[in-house]
C-alpha cells in the first residue's frame, strides 16, 4: 500500500470515528425533555450516566494508551451532567483525544501502551462499546414511553453514517 492510500484509508477511519461523535451528539440533542434522567429499570444507570460513562471510558483508555494525549480523568465514571451543552463539550473533548491518540500513533507507527495491537483497535473498540450503549439508550427510552421514532433518529443516526461527502 503506497503512503497516499495508507493516509486515505486513515482518514476513513478517522472520519467513521467523527462520525460516530456526530451520531452520539444527535442522539443527546434529540432526547425528549427529562430523556436524561429516564432508566431502563430501577437499578440501571439513567441516559445521563450513560453519557458521563461513554466520557469517562474514552479519557480511561487514552490515559493507560497513549498518555501524551490524556485529559482530567472525572471524579466519577457513572456521573449525571444534566446540562446538554455541557455533555457535547465533554464528549467532543474526549473524542478529539481517541481522534489524536489513533491518528498520531497510526502516522508514527508507535504502538498503543497497555491494550490493543494496533492504535486503530483502540478506536473500533471504541466504536463497539459506544454502539452497544447507543442502543442501551435507545431501549431505556422505548420502555419509559418515550421512543425515538424511526423518522426522527434515521436522519441524524442511519443517515450520518451513509452520506457522501
Amino acid at each position: 500500500m503506497s503512503n497516499a492510500q495508507g493516509q486515505r484509508l486513515l482518514e476513513a477511519l478517522l472520519d467513521s470515528w467523527d462520525r460516530n461523535n456526530t451520531i452520539l451528539l444527535n442522539l443527546l440533542r434529540i432526547l425528549p425533555e427529562g430523556g436524561l434522567e429516564v432508566r431502563a429499570k430501577e437499578d440501571c444507570p439513567s441516559i445521563a450516566e450513560l453519557f458521563s460513562h461513554i466520557h469517562f471510558v474514552r479519557l480511561v483508555f487514552i490515559s493507560e494508551d497513549a498518555p501524551e494525549f490524556a485529559r482530567n480523568l472525572p471524579e466519577k465514571e457513572w456521573a449525571v451532567e444534566p446540562d446538554r451543552d455541557r455533555m457535547a463539550q465533554m464528549l467532543n473533548d474526549s473524542a478529539n483525544a481517541v481522534r489524536d491518540a489513533v491518528k498520531s500513533n497510526v502516522e508514527t507507527g508507535r504502538d498503543m501502551n497497555l491494550h490493543y495491537d494496533h492504535p486503530i483497535l483502540l478506536l473500533q473498540h471504541m466504536l463497539w462499546h459506544e454502539g452497544y450503549h447507543h442502543g442501551q439508550i435507545k431501549v431505556a427510552l422505548k420502555l419509559a414511553g418515550h421512543p425515538i421514532s424511526d423518522e426522527e433518529a434515521g436522519p441524524v443516526t442511519w443517515g450520518v453514517w451513509m452520506r457522501k461527502k
